[in-house]
Parts: C-alpha cells; structure tokens; sequence
C-alpha cells in the first residue's frame, strides 16, 4: 500500500515542476490577451535560468537571483517589443528569432558558470499551518515563487476580468483600431502586457535554476517555453483553466520519470517526449473547438498595430 508520505513526495514533485510553467504561462497569456503572440518565451526562460543562477552568485542570495531572473526576461521581452511594436515586424518570426536569441545570450552568459553548486531558494513556511499534517507541507511550505505563481494567477484573473485596466488589455486584444479609436495608446498597453510577460518568463526561468535544478545546465529550459505557449490556447485564455493545465502538463512531466523509475517496458524516449506529445494532441482538439466563443482567441492576436493617425 502506498503511504501517504509518498503520496506527498510525488505531490510536492509535481508542483515544483507545475510551477514554471505556471509563471511563463500566465504571462504569456496577458500578452495574447493584448493581442501580441509572443513565440520568444523559451529564450527568455532560458535567459532567466542564466541570469538567475548568475545573480544568486554574484549576490550571495538567492533573492538576488530572482531579481536578476526577472530582470533579464524584461530585458529581452523589451528587445521583443521594440521590433513587433515599434517597428511592426512578424509577430511569428520575431519570436523564434528572440528564442534563437536567448539560447544564444544564455549559452554565453552561463559559460562561467557550468559545474558550480547552486544556491537554493529556500521555503518559508507560514507558522502554525505549516505544522497540519499532510495539509502543511502540501500548501502551506513552499518558496516564494510557488505561492507567487497561485497569487499571479489570482491577481491576473481578476485584474482581466474585474477591472478597467483588465477591460484596456481585452480590448486591445479584441479590436486595437477601434481601440485607437476611443484614445487608448495600443502601443503603450501592449508593451506593458509584453514586460510582464517577460519578467514572468524570466522568474520561471529562474524557478529552474533556483530551485527544480539548482545548477547551470545549458538548455535546462528543455521546451518548457513552448508548453506553455500551449498552455495559453489550452486554457482558451483563461487564467484558472491556465493553472489546472500547467498542473496536468506537470503530472505528465513527473510520471514519465516514475514510469521509468518502476521499469514500464516503454522505450525511454517515448516516455521523455510523452509531454511534447501531450502537448501536440492538447492543441490539435483546442484547434477543433476554437469556433466556441468559449475558447476564441482575441481576434487581434498576432496582428500587428499600424495606427492611421
């Protein structure tokens, strides 16, 4: 019979590796929701894992780290937005050049930096409650950047949907001309949708470097970009759905390695691909369904921005 404290362990394992993918995902959904298709998140992930690993050890601290994470993902988000918003170009193209980009800047970056020990981010686990058993170590003794991530995807869900700037995001996302039309400055709202998605790619990044690996390993982001670009059209844009869909995407993730672990007689790299798979099967039956007003996506999405006046 399996005992609860395994329960918990594959749990807790699930959630360290649900988490990144919350944090890249939920900003890339402001993005889209702003109407920018931002394809450049597995190079600003992967910036933030170099650049957060990098600051944890010039600084001494690992809070040092998730400045440097975040502050590298803006970096590079904003290289993004000057030249989809300023300067109008592919929307597709500029992403997967952005990717090209990081790994790049990523791979240079983190040279120095190859077979060093890491410094962890540590839990803070909340007193009293922390001490439930079972229940405790489940939802109450986790890093910052876990309770982060649920507390993004709260703020984000209500911010989208409760209030005036939630309602600017949509419908420049929606119909950036009439948009224009009314006064609202397209460009300034999508660069700001865009920044956070890249201080989010970056902190999820950094999540990897910090904490799921505490090491530089060069192309540690390992897709994860990409999934949670899929995540985005899995969830139909929607912050909650985003969040039960990172979780099933990170239950995949970890039971390919308990599956190998246990010996299923399944070659390993089946089991190594079976999230990329999952991934391309999610989006093939999105695809299917993407006429429901329920899973539409903003009708500006991947459109550029060409104001007449």
């Amino acid at each position: 019979m399996i005992s609860a404290e395994i329960i918990l362990a594959v749990i807790l394992t699930i959630m360290t590796a649900s988490t990144p993918l919350v944090l890249a995902a939920i900003g890339e959904l402001v993005v889209e929701r702003s109407g920018v298709l931002n394809l450049g998140v597995e190079g600003m992930m992967i910036v933030g894992a170099a650049a957060g690993f990098a600051g944890a050890q010039l600084t001494g601290s690992a809070y040092g780290g998730v400045v440097f994470a975040a502050g590298a993902g803006v970096a590079l988000s904003l290289v993004f937005a000057v030249f989809v918003l300023l300067l109008a170009t592919n929307q597709y193209a500029t992403g997967l050049a952005t990717t090209l980009l990081g790994l790049g800047i990523a791979g240079l970056l983190g040279q120095g930096y190859v077979g060093l020990p890491g410094i962890k981010l540590e839990s803070l686990p909340i007193p009293v409650l922390a001490q439930i058993p079972f229940i405790g170590p489940l939802l109450f003794d986790h890093d910052i950047l876990v309770y982060g991530s649920f507390l993004l995807v709260a703020v984000v869900s209500y911010v989208l949907f409760r209030t005036r700037l939630g309602l600017t995001i949509r419908a420049v996302g929606d119909n950036h001309d009439s948009a224009h039309a009314i006064g609202t400055n397209v460009i300034a709202v999508r660069f700001i949708a865009v920044l956070f998605g890249g201080a989010c790619a970056g902190l999820a990044g950094g999540y990897l470097s910090l904490v799921y690996t505490p090491q530089w390993v060069e192309g540690m982001s390992a897709g994860r970009g990409w999934i949670a670009v899929a995540l985005v059209v899995f969830a139909a844009w929607r912050p909650v759905r985003l969040l039960v869909g990172a979780y099933l995407f990170g239950t995949v993730l970890i039971l390919q390695f308990h599956a190998q672990a246990a010996g299923v007689p399944i070659p390993s790299q089946l089991l190594s691909a079976l999230p990329y798979l999952a991934t391309i099967v999610v989006l093939v039956a999105v695809s299917a369904v993407r006429s429901s007003p329920q899973t539409a996506a903003p009708a500006c999405l991947g459109r550029p921005f060409l104001p007449s006046s």
